[in-house]
């Protein structure tokens, strides 16, 4: 397996991956979305699924989710976070392409929100694609309280990347995390799953390829420093 990947490293081979090999960025949101799916339904047959999507590329490969769960006759729930903020390029050419298949993509107020997370129970699933490897610092609203929502529901979650709260290179968690039953990480681990109280957070963890060759990736992680033990 690689190494452990902090947060700017999991940026930088994304970007390297578009650059030297010429592979589109939404592709790789595509893939990712992708194995996410595959995991969701590995994990059990739903009563409903919500998908939580944030501004960011997280919040895309949520949006992207929901159109190929759409893809394979399963309908999930959408809210969309902005925040007030405009969304990633990516992310918003996956929510053009929820609106032109048809697909409801909601944004509704955090205390209609809150309301809907704290009814749903264990046969219902959260999909955390609110904030991901950039997140620093303590959560603010609306992500704090939506954090908290999240963990007093009876519902089971899957964090995309990671659990939204968590910090990607200390693995230290300061205020609200969501806690997720299981996390699709991208490419490899994150640094800060290593530390002892992670999977409190994160619980199983599945590692996703998003379509980079692994021979690449390995190559890709000795020219980046990464020549210590390789994680198990």
């Amino acid at each position: 397996m690689l190494r452990a990947f902090s947060s700017a490293e999991s940026r930088r081979v994304d970007q390297d991956a578009v650059t030297e090999l010429g592979i589109p960025s939404l592709l790789l949101m595509e893939n990712a979305a992708r194995g996410v799916c595959d995991r969701i339904q590995q994990a059990g047959i739903w009563r409903s699924i919500l998908i939580l999507a944030g501004p960011g590329n997280n919040g895309g490969d949520g949006l992207a989710v929901a159109r190929l769960l759409a893809a394979r006759g399963i309908d999930a729930t959408v809210h969309l976070i902005r925040n007030g903020k405009s969304l990633s390029e990516d992310a918003a050419q996956n929510l053009r392409f929820l609106n032109r298949c048809g697909i409801a993509v909601n944004e509704p107020s955090l205390e209609n929100m809150v309301q809907f997370i704290t009814q749903l129970s264990d046969q219902d699933l959260i999909v955390d694609a609110m904030l991901g490897t950039g997140t620093r610092g303590q959560l603010r609203s609306p992500f704090s309280e939506l954090a908290d929502a999240i963990n007093e529901s009876g519902a089971m979650v899957l964090a995309v990347d990671i659990p939204t709260g968590f910090d990607c290179d200390s693995g230290v968690v300061i205020g609200p995390c969501v806690k997720a039953d299981w996390t699709v990480t991208f490419v490899a681990l994150k640094s800060g799953f290593l530390r002892d109280s992670a999977p409190h957070y994160t619980g199983v963890i599945w590692i996703s390829d998003i379509g980079i060759p692994r021979k690449w990736l390995m190559d890709w992680s000795r020219r980046n420093g990464g020549s210590e033990e390789l994680n198990r």
